[in-house]
């Protein structure tokens, strides 16, 4: 089955489809991951993105479903350089793309575009599986929407409440997008967890009478989190406040600081951070935005960043008690560095 991927630059490429015919068109960014490719597909934070895995390689261990963190994929499509066709358990990523309606396009020189994406900055773009017309695909892709200007919260958010029971403390979380292993690391704390929407009002959120708010990762631009952005002001200097990815960058905003769209993100499970101690820690991670440091308000100290490009990778203010990552210390799929020291100490700061 014939596919092309379209640029919104003029360029397109014509390769091989795999999953249902038809189209997508949105944001391609890349990841450097060389294993957890259905842990990256079913990542709410690739709502409204294509997916390119710069690994030459994916689907070699079929679909497993355990350890989805999500029900379904969020990526519009897949962008591969070559994809299994005889993994060692089934039911195969290609069966899989079929069976759900998914878009997927292999046979793609992924590190030359990767390269490209790097020097030029991410770009808008569109597959169509079952076409090899380029012409439709670069004008498909010019066609899409910023994805700074997209809300794309209510896609990925829980619709209703809902309750995680724990002996422990207990916690609000506000669900921008939560990967499932967020929630698995907390309950392992023991946590009593109470989620809730994009949108929960304060008066909601008090319901549950919370011991420390939490805000999850989740796509797109953070500015767009305006009722997240509204709760976690609320509870500044109230409760303590942590954050995760999205949840890092929403509440840097309603601090007062600053954010900004990357030129390529960082999207991986190989990530180096560097700690205010000098320890460096390998880390997974998925944003295209990020938190400006330098504008951050008195009080707050960087304790993360990046040791490619020295952007924030997470702050904490101990008078407010907030503490948060850009980062994904609930390692899935991912190196574990990070897991115990966040969440532990995360945990240990709720009185």
């Amino acid at each position: 089955m014939k596919a092309v991927l379209g640029l919104e630059d003029g360029e397109f490429v014509v390769g091989e489809g795999f999953g249902a015919e038809g189209s997508c068109s949105g944001e391609l960014v890349f990841t450097t991951q060389m294993t957890g490719y259905m842990e990256a597909l079913t990542d709410p934070s690739y709502q409204g993105q294509i997916l390119m895995f710069t690994f030459p390689l994916i689907g070699n261990y079929g679909v497993d479903h355990h350890n989805f963190q999500s029900p379904i994929v969020h990526s519009l499509g897949c962008v591969t350089r070559e994809v299994c066709t005889h993994p060692t358990v089934k039911p195969s990523i290609i069966d899989f793309f079929e069976e759900n309606g998914l878009y997927g396009i292999t046979g793609v020189d992924t590190r030359r575009l990767t390269i490209k994406t790097r020097q030029h900055g991410t770009m808008r773009a569109a597959v169509i599986v079952g076409s090899d017309d380029g012409e439709e695909a670069v004008k498909m892709a010019r066609s899409a929407p910023d994805i700074a200007a997209q809300d794309l919260f209510p896609q990925v958010s829980c619709k209703e409440p809902f309750h995680i029971p724990g002996p422990g403390k207990r916690i609000a979380v506000i669900d921008l997008g939560i990967k499932k292993n967020i929630a698995v690391s907390l309950q392992k704390r023991g946590a009593d967890l109470y989620v809730y929407p994009y949108n929960a009002t304060p008066a909601e959120i008090d319901r549950c009478d919370p011991e420390a708010i939490f805000i999850t990762n989740g796509p797109g631009d953070p500015k767009q989190a305006k009722d997240a952005i509204a709760a976690v002001k609320h509870y500044l200097g109230e409760l303590p406040v942590f954050g995760i990815c999205m949840g890092n960058q929403v509440t840097a905003l309603a601090l007062g600081a600053e954010t900004y769209k990357m030129k390529f993100g960082h999207r991986g499970s190989n990530q180096p951070v560097r700690h205010m101690n000098g320890s460096i820690y390998i880390t997974t991670q998925n944003h295209g935005f990020a938190v400006d440091g330098d504008t951050l308000p008195e009080g707050c100290r960087v304790a993360y960043e990046n040791v490619n490009d020295g952007t924030l990778e997470g702050f904490c203010n101990d008078d407010l008690d907030v503490l948060c990552v850009q980062f994904h210390p609930e390692a899935h799929g991912g190196p574990h560095d990070t897991e115990r020291p966040i969440f532990d100490l995360m945990y240990r700061r709720i009185a």
